[in-house]
């Protein structure tokens, strides 16, 4: 795992990166209220990404209303269940990720949180796997098309991830490697192993950000990689396969992988830039009540004149001077009329 070719694209990627963790904080002016929608809203797609990846179908707004509304309505279908399981380690690890030792047997209870709502997976949450768990293609009537890729065996599981989870934390240590090296080596190992029965792409996700959070890197929950994943998700396939198959090799080929590792962190790192500098523009040139009603919107979807006042407490004459002006500015779209008048973002 130690020799790893840094190429000049990874080193810039690696450089790029740490520039704008270590100007984070001065990047980070925003009001906390601001931030904390930019997290509420990178969150929810997030969840949303990294469980369409896998094979759900919930939208993001579908997302939003089943988290606004958990312990409130029973989960009857399975992308219901992990959505809600998902959205749990999420908070979990957005709010305690300084006190989560990087352990087997936090990963075993992390899994068992992620699949905490799922009776199907009930008997293996939070333990390796007993049965293989090949990688297969399956065609649209979901048929099988064969084994993609064979994962290690029930019988190796333990001791390969006993080692790939000492290696990396021992790297949060010693540094030996840069630790977004040491990360993105974790990832596609950890995904070579398929160490649970099922769960392991969205727990490897959770893991990237968990380590991602203990290396320093304080503003991933403001924008989502997961969402940038999903973007790409044939490309992120064949990265990994590229490199997993090269595994058992004296000298593995990291590049592909560690490639679009990188450039997906770039991503999401440009993409956080540009939210910034647009909430920025917007503060300096709108009044402060036009500047909430583009965050509502943004947060729901949509705003009516009713939910607006109920947000913020204001006026319903300033509300409506304020949307028509933002409607006028084309920043908002008005539909429907009287009563069922809404706005959405243009």
């Amino acid at each position: 795992m130690r020799n790893i070719a840094i190429t000049q694209e990874i080193l810039l990627l690696i450089s790029e990166l740490d520039e704008f963790k270590g100007t984070w904080k001065a990047l980070n002016t925003l009001a906390p209220d601001r931030l904390a929608a930019l997290r509420k809203i990178a969150t929810i797609e997030s969840i949303g990404s990294s469980t369409r990846i896998e094979g759900a179908r919930l939208s993001d707004r579908e997302v939003k209303d089943l988290i606004a509304n958990l312990g409130q309505q029973s989960l009857i279908s399975r992308d219901e269940q992990e959505v809600a399981g998902y959205a749990e380690v999420m908070d979990l690890v957005f709010s305690s990720w300084e006190s989560i030792p990087f352990t087997e047997n936090y990963i075993k209870q992390i899994h068992t949180i992620l699949l905490k709502y799922s009776s199907k997976d009930e008997r293996h949450r939070g333990e390796y796997k007993k049965f293989p768990n090949n990688v297969q293609a399956f065609d649209v009537d979901g048929k099988s098309l064969g084994v993609v890729f064979e994962t290690a065996s029930p019988f190796d599981t333990p001791q390969q991830m006993s080692e790939i989870v000492t290696w990396t934390a021992e790297q949060f240590v010693s540094r030996e490697i840069h630790l977004l090296l040491a990360i993105g080596v974790f990832v596609v190992a950890f995904l070579a192993i398929h160490p649970f029965q099922d769960g392991n792409g969205r727990l490897s996700r959770i893991l990237t950000v968990l380590l991602l959070l203990k290396a320093g890197y304080a503003y991933v929950p403001y924008s989502s990689l997961e969402s940038i994943i999903e973007e790409n998700k044939d490309r992120y396939y064949l990265a990994l396969r590229k490199t997993q198959g090269t595994l058992n090799q004296d000298e593995p080929d990291w590049e592909p992988w560690l490639l679009f590792f990188l450039r997906a962190l770039q991503r999401q790192k440009v993409r956080l830039q540009t939210k910034l500098e647009s909430e920025r523009i917007m503060a300096s040139t709108l009044p402060t009540l036009s500047v909430r009603i583009l965050e509502l919107a943004k947060e729901h979807g949509r705003v009516t004149t009713q939910g607006i006042e109920k947000a913020t407490g204001e006026s319903r004459s300033t509300i409506k001077a304020r949307l028509k002006q933002l409607t006028e500015d084309r920043l908002l779209v008005r539909y429907g009329k009287g009563r069922s008048t809404w706005y959405g973002l243009s």
